[in-house]
């Protein structure tokens, strides 16, 4: 169990000291990632950036995933969810569109601007507070790919024993310090767990500009 998210971030760092010496990128997810990630920033002076995962949901139901995209058009579909449920191409095209313009929405407005990180050759950690089905993260895993790092870590809190044997497949290394077989939801392990506001936001990424 997690106290909270800066619990569980100062317990990431220790085992995020490893990759000092790699100049590593830190690319946290918004909004829960950006206080577990600034615990190690802060501590190692690590470059960062943000990445911005989005799901595509039901027509009828958005919190039912059933596709992913990233900022850079990097798409995971669950095809078999598609036919069954008849969805139509339209639907598809119209909720990618409107994600990516939420992605960069949201990148413009912590960031300043919607670039995709600069990854290439570089050791890129992902950090989020935690993981349940894994079907975001892996699409900002594949874009991460597409533009060309060296070599992927994936830090977080929590995750399902069943999603971390699907992603220790597809990167370099998952540190997860908590991997239930009877998972529940990723706030279940911490004792808070409020949603992050944009304030809090702000003020952290603030606090890592005056690096």
């Amino acid at each position: 169990m997690f106290v909270d998210r800066k619990d569980a971030g100062q317990k990431i760092a220790i085992k995020l000291e490893k990759f000092k010496d790699e100049n590593p990128i830190v690319l946290p997810i918004p909004r829960g990632g950006i206080p577990i990630a600034y615990e190690t920033i802060k501590k190692f002076g690590f470059e960062w950036d943000l990445i911005i995962p989005r799901k595509i949901g039901l027509p009828h139901n958005k919190e039912i995933a059933i596709g992913a995209i990233s900022l850079d058009g990097s798409y995971l579909f669950n095809e078999r969810y598609i036919n069954m449920l008849n969805i139509s191409e339209e639907y598809i095209k119209a909720e990618v569109s409107e994600q990516i313009e939420e992605i960069k929405r949201r990148l413009n407005k912590y960031k300043g601007n919607d670039n995709f990180p600069n990854v290439k050759n570089k050791t890129v950690i992902i950090i989020d507070d935690g993981i349940a089905t894994g079907f975001t993260i892996q699409v900002a895993i594949a874009s991460i790919k597409k533009h060309g790092a060296k070599k992927i870590i994936l830090a977080v809190p929590v995750a399902p024993h069943d999603t971390i044997s699907v992603l220790e497949k597809i990167i370099d290394e998952v540190i997860c310090l908590l991997i239930p077989h009877e998972f529940h939801s990723v706030g279940f392990y911490y004792n808070d767990f409020k949603q992050t506001t944009d304030d809090e936001i702000f003020s952290l990424i603030c606090e890592l500009n005056k690096r």
